[in-house]
């Protein structure tokens, strides 16, 4: 062959695969899958331990409130960024960098001795794992052939997204109440650590994509999502008519709106639009965004039922969501086997119907509702219903994306969860607010005052439980109308003939 080089050839090899780890995609897997677990259960184990950090850091109420949503801001923000960074800079790469940028912000955390440190410390936790969450999900795909063996890894990995973030809750009042709110941060740093020394020997390093930045997009993607995601930690906390809030959703709106005219021109967008060109995908971003809005609400409210009604201690509340988290991850697992057999849709519509009741029954809570004759039920149900539907609506969203997208794709699959998480909880908690005071104008007779008050709770809770259910009805029928499913082609591998899972259609 030729000494010279053509373009096109010399293109191939500096995408080639460079720096491989040994091979073994189940040792990666779990590796990928402990760094996810930590950077999930981030997002809610310091909810239990808000209130030691107020007393030790000396934290004012508005401010208690950004302990978590500082983290959400950055990482919701630089999703989009970090996937588009781990196809052009290599996902393993960005991997490592995102969860070293992680471990050290958990290890300043800890440390933290004034408010403003630990703001600080959290901000960048979110821009760690803003880099690091996207090159997992796109790691699996690009590790594992679309099929059994990319269904059954996605099954493990949706278990950990949505049981991580209810074991969160009793992982933080375990630690709150035997050690210190710090170790709630300090957990993370062994962890961070043994992924970094383990990652490089046993997970792929992916192709790098020939290109550059769209620094136009990275820009306006960044500051528009952060307008979002600020808007509506905002008006969840101050109201749907508070200045800033509106302020921020204009915001967001125009820069948005820019972004997207800047991708439908850029050679190399950071979000590719041919990604929404799929009905079915864009499709299964939409339902997960009003899933998830449905379903974080659900956790907070949930909360305040069992510390405010039922009178559980942070500890005891935290271990009343594990058999909600059992359920959740035994279905996972069982997902990728019934899949074949069913096919994505019907499982898809399986698993919002019992979500469906089950915020249904949550939403008729009163001040005499027990743990196990209205609580464990419809956990149970939510449990259930989101173990089956995750898994065939996250391959629906992966289904069909060309490898130099998978970053990209999976980056859009996070995002969707952080902004339907932060929009479900100003939605619902607008609306419980609201049903709240209108409770109080209109007091039931012959209560005491305490009676009241837990009264006007209840009403307000039960209220956000329904409208957490029009949510997944929402849901429900984008994947009736919108998501279509056909029979994928029959794979042969070399050992035997079976059948592979459903695909997106084309």
């Amino acid at each position: 062959m030729s000494s010279s080089r053509v373009p096109g050839a010399a293109l191939r090899e500096r995408a080639a695969p460079a720096r491989r780890g040994s091979g073994r995609p189940g040792v990666a897997l779990a590796i990928m899958l402990g760094a996810q677990l930590m950077i999930i259960l981030d997002m809610t184990v310091v909810n239990i331990a808000q209130p030691h950090i107020q007393t030790s850091l000396h934290f004012s109420l508005t401010s208690l409130s950004w302990v978590a949503n500082g983290y959400t801001l950055t990482s919701g923000g630089l999703l989009l960024l970090g996937g588009r960074a781990g196809d052009i800079l290599g996902r393993r790469r960005m991997f490592m960098i995102g969860i070293a940028i992680f471990t050290l912000a958990s290890l300043t955390g800890g440390l933290a001795n004034s408010a403003a440190m630990l703001l600080a410390s959290r901000a960048v936790q979110g821009v760690g794992g803003a880099l690091a969450a996207p090159a997992v999900l796109a790691l699996i795909v690009s590790s594992f052939p679309e099929g059994r063996e990319r269904t059954r890894a996605l099954g493990i990995y949706m278990g950990v997204i949505t049981g991580g973030s209810s074991l969160g809750l009793v992982l933080g009042g375990v630690l709150t109440e035997w050690l210190s709110w710090r170790w709630v941060l300090f957990i993370n740093v062994p962890i961070g650590v043994a992924v970094l020394a383990v990652a490089p020997l046993f997970v792929k390093e992916t192709p790098r994509q020939p290109g550059h930045f769209d620094a136009a997009g990275a820009i306006t993607s960044t500051a528009g999502v952060s307008a979002l995601v600020y808007a509506f930690i905002r008006a969840s906390s101050n109201g749907w008519g508070d200045h800033l809030a509106i302020g921020a959703f204009g915001v967001a709106a125009v820069l948005l709106a820019l972004f997207i005219l800047i991708e439908n021109k850029a050679a190399q967008p950071i979000t590719p639009l041919r990604l929404f060109a799929d009905a079915s995908r864009s499709g299964s971003f939409v339902a997960r965004l009003f899933l998830i809005a449905g379903m974080f609400g659900m956790f907070y409210f949930v909360t305040l039922v069992l510390q405010r009604l039922l009178g559980f201690s942070p500890l005891r509340a935290g271990v009343a969501f594990l058999p909600m988290t059992v359920a959740l991850f035994v279905m996972s697992r069982s997902a990728p086997r019934l899949m074949p057999r069913l096919g994505l849709k019907p499982m898809m519509i399986a698993g919002m119907v019992p979500a469906i009741v089950a915020m249904a029954w949550l939403s008729r809570v009163s001040p005499a509702t027990g743990y196990w004759t209205g609580i464990f039920g419809p956990m149970m149900l939510i449990g259930i219903g989101m173990g089956i539907v995750f898994v065939p609506l996250t391959t629906t969203s992966l289904a069909g994306v060309p490898p130099r997208d998978s970053g990209a794709a999976s980056a859009m699959v996070n995002m969707l969860q952080l902004v339907g998480g932060s929009l479900g909880l100003a939605v619902l908690v607008a609306a419980f607010g609201t049903a709240s005071r209108n409770a109080a104008r209109h007091p039931a007779a012959g209560l005491s005052a305490f009676a009241q008050g837990q009264h006007q709770l209840a009403h307000g809770i039960g209220v956000a439980f329904l409208l957490a259910a029009i949510l997944d009805v929402a849901s429900l029928l984008v994947i009736l109308l919108v998501i279509r499913v056909r029979k994928a082609a029959p794979a042969v591998p070399a050992t035997a003939a079976e059948p592979e899972p459903e695909s997106v259609a084309s």
